[in-house]
C-alpha cells in the first residue's frame, strides 16, 4: 500500500472523472461518492478498520482534487484545439490505466523492504519495581482514559494474560478487536522485560507488523522509571504522511497501558 495507491490512482481518478463530467458539481459528487464508496467497502469486508480509513481520506481526497483540476484544465485546452475532443479524451481515459499499473511496477520493490519504527514511553510510577513488574507480565482489567484515537477506531488493551515464568514463556493481550500473542525472549525481574511478538490477530492492519516489545523498569528512591519499547514495520508509503500516524497510534496504546500500571498504586 504505496505512493501509487494513495496519490496517483486518486490523482489519475480525478483526472478522468473530470474529463468525463462537463459541469463542476458533477465532478466533485463523482469524486468525493467513489472515495466514500470505496472506504466503506474496505470496512465493511473487514480490510481495513475505521480509524484507517478516516486517515486514509485527507490523502485521497487531495489525490482527486489534484487530478480533477488537471483534468478540468486540460479537457478546456482540448476544447479550444480540437473540433473533435472526445477522440483525445478516450485515448487518454484508455491510458490512465496503464498509468497506474507501470507506477505500480516500478513502487513494488520499494515496498518489498517495510519501514522499521520504534516507539518509546516513560511514566513514573509512585511503586517499587517489584509490584511495577508484577503489574506488567499479568493485567486483568485496564482502567484509564482512553486516548482520542481509542474512540475512533484504535484498538482498546483489555486484559494481558501470562503462561509460565522465564524465558520461553507465553503472554497474550487481548483487544476489542483481537489479540496479540508474545514470547518472553529476555527475563531480568524486576528490571527487564523483553518480548517478541509472534502473531496479531487483528482485522485490516496487515501493513502494520509487531516485531518486538519491551519494558525496562528502574528504581528510583520511592518511585519506578517505568518505560516500554514497541518496534513496528509498515508497509505504508508516502512515509511523510502515514508515520507520524503510526507512531501516534503506537504512543497512544502505551499511554494507555502505562497509566493503568500507575493508577493501581492510587487505590
Amino acid at each position: 500500500m504505496g505512493s501509487v495507491l494513495f496519490l496517483m490512482v486518486p490523482l489519475v481518478a480525478g483526472f478522468s472523472v473530470a474529463l468525463v463530467a462537463r459541469q463542476p458539481n458533477s465532478v466533485v459528487a463523482a469524486a468525493l461518492l467513489s472515495v466514500l464508496c470505496s472506504l466503506v467497502l474496505l470496512i465493511a469486508l473487514g480490510k481495513e478498520g475505521v480509524l484507517c480509513a478516516i486517515l486514509a481520506f485527507p490523502i485521497i481526497l487531495a489525490g482527486l482534487a489534484i487530478g480533477a483540476v488537471i483534468g478540468v484544465l486540460f479537457r478546456r485546452v482540448l476544447d479550444k484545439r480540437a473540433a473533435k475532443p472526445t477522440m483525445p479524451t478516450g485515448l487518454l481515459l484508455l491510458v490512465a490505466p496503464l498509468l497506474v499499473v507501470a507506477g505500480e511496477r516500478m513502487e513494488r520493490p520499494l515496498l518489498e523492504c517495510p519501514r522499521i519504527e520504534t516507539v518509546q514511553t516513560t511514566i513514573e510510577v509512585n511503586d517499587s519495581a517489584e509490584d511495577v513488574w508484577r503489574d506488567i507480565l499479568t493485567i486483568d482489567s485496564v482502567q484509564a482514559a482512553k486516548p482520542l484515537l481509542m474512540y475512533v477506531g484504535l484498538p482498546v488493551p483489555q486484559r494481558c494474560t501470562m503462561r509460565g515464568r522465564g524465558l520461553g514463556g507465553k503472554r497474550t493481550c487481548y483487544f476489542n478487536v483481537g489479540y496479540i500473542e508474545e514470547t518472553v525472549t529476555a527475563w531480568n525481574p524486576p528490571y527487564y522485560l523483553g518480548l517478541s511478538i509472534d502473531r496479531t490477530h487483528m482485522p485490516g492492519r496487515h501493513w502494520l507488523g509487531f516485531e518486538r516489545a519491551e519494558y525496562r523498569l528502574e528504581a528510583k528512591q520511592a518511585i519506578t522509571v517505568l518505560t516500554r519499547r514497541t518496534t513496528v514495520t509498515s508497509n505504508l508509503a508516502p512515509s511523510w504522511y502515514w508515520r507520524p500516524f503510526e507512531r501516534l497510534g503506537v504512543a497512544s496504546e502505551h499511554s494507555y497501558i502505562l497509566q493503568n500500571v500507575a493508577n493501581r498504586t492510587r487505590h
